[in-house]
């Protein structure tokens, strides 16, 4: 294992931040595993951490093969961590919002554009990442719908489901889209926990990432299959909003299998405990994104459900 400063961000006022990378095995660039750009993913850091330890083991026992790196960059944003906040800066931006990034531009782009043109060389990019919203979902890999997409490749990591995302104006900055389009090889995992550390889920993210590098001949590792997976398109999943604001007691968990009429979720008043709304499945399937915030918003996505084609 060789460690390396991937980009140094000068600062005036405090030390200058680093992103450091771990290199392992050397010759063709093969795999590049990215972990958090927000300062809130304590579990995709986590996850990141787990990689590196098991990739050095790996590595001294002789199971990556000859001729291929691997790179893992644990984190893009160590200050937001540090500030425990989720972007960046004093303008507050978020890192996975600014690529490709410019060499001479606002801070976070330049800092984005050196994490970019290193990653970029990689045949094969992985990132770890979380949704905007405070939530959980069930763990799955996401791709964004380019003419290089391959989504057949995305089913070797073995986990469920995979999400194809059709790109909105927004999403032509994100790291896993600019990516997608020079390569066709980006992928992007999404586990059930952020800000809290879920062992089991961890697990099973770590095994997916060994699981994928092992079928492509990157590694030689022994390994379950794991889930023949389901590709869906996000499009596709159905939204389930709340009507009114307040605290959110969840009464589902993601993966589970609801009917028609099902109750989801209580919003009750926050002053009173009265209940304002009760939030109930609009149509039968499987729980595939639910809010775990205390409080919710009026017209916030509180679950989103894979709809049930067959009985």
């Amino acid at each position: 294992m060789e460690r390396e400063d991937i980009y140094t961000f000068k600062s005036t006022y405090r030390q200058d931040m680093k992103v450091k990378g771990f290199r392992f095995g050397s010759g063709q660039r093969a795999a590049c595993i990215v972990g958090p750009t927000r300062g809130r993913e304590n579990q995709q850091l986590y996850i990141c951490g787990r990689l590196v330890k098991t990739l050095e083991e790996l590595e001294k026992s002789g199971a990556i093969a000859n001729d291929k790196e691997i790179l893992v960059i644990p984190c893009a944003n160590y200050y937001a961590f540090n500030l425990e906040n989720n972007f960046f800066g004093v303008k507050n931006l978020d890192i996975n919002r600014c690529f490709p990034g410019k060499t001479g531009g606002e801070p976070i782009s330049r800092l984005a554009g050196g994490i970019y043109d290193r990653i970029k060389e990689y045949t094969y990019t992985i990132q770890f990442t979380s949704f905007f919203e405070r939530s959980e979902c069930v763990p799955h890999v996401r791709m964004m719908e380019t003419e290089h997409t391959n989504s057949s490749l995305a089913n070797l990591f073995g986990l469920p489901y995979v999400v194809v995302r059709r790109p909105l104006p927004i999403d032509t900055t994100t790291m896993n889209y600019n990516l997608q389009t020079e390569s066709g090889n980006a992928f992007t995992i999404f586990t059930k926990e952020t800000e809290n550390i879920d062992e089991k889920a961890a697990k099973g993210a770590v095994s997916a990432v060994l699981r994928f590098l092992t079928r492509m001949g990157i590694i030689r590792y022994e390994c379950h299959s794991g889930f023949i997976s389901h590709m869906l398109y996000e499009d596709d999943l159905t939204d389930v909003y709340a009507g009114r604001g307040g605290l959110f007691r969840s009464k589902v968990v993601c993966g589970e299998d609801v009917r028609y009429g099902t109750k989801m979720a209580e919003i009750l008043d926050p002053f009173d405990g009265s209940l304002r709304e009760e939030i109930t499945a609009s149509t039968d399937g499987i729980v595939f994104f639910a809010h775990n915030s205390a409080m919710i918003n009026q017209y916030e996505t509180a679950f989103r459900m894979i709809h049930r084609l067959h009985e």
